[in-house]
C-alpha cells in the first residue's frame, strides 16, 4: 500500500491499522497523511472556516467602529434648583462651554417643594422653562453638573430631595462610573462656594461616580480684581445677601471655562 491510497478511519479501518504497523516513523505517517484526500478535505473545509471567520471578524469590527461613530457623543445632563434666576443664568453659560467640545447638553430642574403661596410671598419668578429630572432618567446620561443654590452653606432641600430619591439607582449600581461636577449661587463668598462642593462629593462618592472639579484651570478663579463667586470644586456666582446681584460678566465666562473644561475630561472617561 503507497501513502497516496492510504485509508483512513471511516474509510476501512483495518486498512489504516495495517497502514500504521507498516510505517516505520511518525514522519512517514504525517507526510503520507497529508498526501491523503481526507487530508485535503478537512483543509480546504478549515481554510474556509478560518476565511469566513476573519470575514465576520472584520464585519463585527466595522459594525462596532460604525456603532462607536455614533454613539460616541457624551451626554450631560445639568440639573438645577434655581429659585430667582442667579443659577438658571450661570447654567447657560456652564451648557455653553460643555456643547462647545460637541458633547450633547440638556439643562433639568428638580421638583420645587414649596407650595405657590410660599414662593409668592418670597416674590419667586416663575419657574424657567426646564424639563423635570427624575432619578429615573438618570440612567439615559453619561454625566452631570449640579447647579446649587446655597442655603446657610449647604445644597438647598430641593436638590438634596431629588437626590435622596435616586436610592434605587444606587441599590443597582446603575450611576457607577458615571461622572458628576457643581457650581454655586450663594448671598456671600463664604456662603457655600466650598462646601457644597464638598457635599456633593459624598453623593457621588456614595454612587461610585467621578469627581470632575474646576481646579484652577481658568486663571479668572484667582482674580482679586472684582468680587466673584467659584473655588476649586467648580464655578459660582454671588448674589448678595438680598438677591440683587446677578451673575457677572467674569462669572459667565469661568462657567463657560468650566463647562468646556468638565466635558472634555466627561468624554475621555466615558470612551474609555
Amino acid at each position: 500500500m503507497s501513502s497516496h491510497d492510504v485509508v483512513l478511519p471511516g474509510q476501512g479501518y483495518k486498512a489504516f491499522i495495517k497502514f500504521l504497523y507498516n510505517t516505520p516513523s511518525q514522519p512517514q505517517l504525517i507526510a503520507a497523511y497529508k498526501k491523503t484526500t481526507t487530508y485535503r478535505s478537512i483543509s480546504q473545509a478549515t481554510d474556509r472556516s478560518i476565511k469566513a471567520t476573519i470575514s465576520n471578524n472584520n464585519n463585527n469590527t466595522n459594525n462596532n467602529t460604525n456603532n462607536n461613530t455614533n454613539n460616541n457623543t457624551t451626554k450631560i445632563a445639568i440639573i438645577v434648583y434655581t429659585l430667582y434666576g442667579h443659577i438658571g443664568t450661570l447654567a447657560e453659560s456652564v451648557k455653553k462651554g460643555i456643547e462647545s467640545t460637541g458633547a450633547q447638553c440638556t439643562i433639568f430642574q428638580v421638583p420645587e417643594t414649596l407650595t405657590e403661596d410660599v414662593l409668592g410671598k418670597m416674590h419667586a419668578p416663575p419657574k424657567p422653562d426646564y424639563p423635570i429630572m427624575t432619578a429615573a432618567k438618570m440612567e439615559e446620561f453619561d454625566s452631570f453638573m449640579f447647579g446649587l443654590s446655597g442655603r446657610f452653606g449647604i445644597m438647598p432641600a430641593q436638590m438634596k430631595s431629588f437626590m435622596d430619591s435616586t436610592g434605587s439607582l444606587w441599590m443597582n449600581g446603575k450611576l457607577v462610573g458615571k461622572t458628576g461636577g457643581c457650581f454655586f449661587s450663594t448671598g456671600s463668598q463664604g456662603g457655600g462656594q466650598e462646601t457644597m462642593g464638598i457635599a456633593t462629593v459624598t453623593f457621588l462618592s456614595h454612587h461610585g461616580m467621578v469627581f470632575i472639579p474646576l481646579g484652577y484651570v481658568d486663571p479668572k478663579v484667582m482674580s482679586n480684581d472684582e468680587p466673584h463667586g467659584a473655588s476649586a470644586y467648580g464655578s459660582g456666582t454671588i448674589a448678595g445677601a438680598d438677591g440683587s446681584r446677578q451673575p457677572s460678566t467674569l462669572e459667565k465666562a469661568v462657567g463657560e471655562s468650566h463647562g468646556k473644561h468638565f466635558a472634555t475630561i466627561a468624554a475621555k472617561l466615558a470612551s474609555g
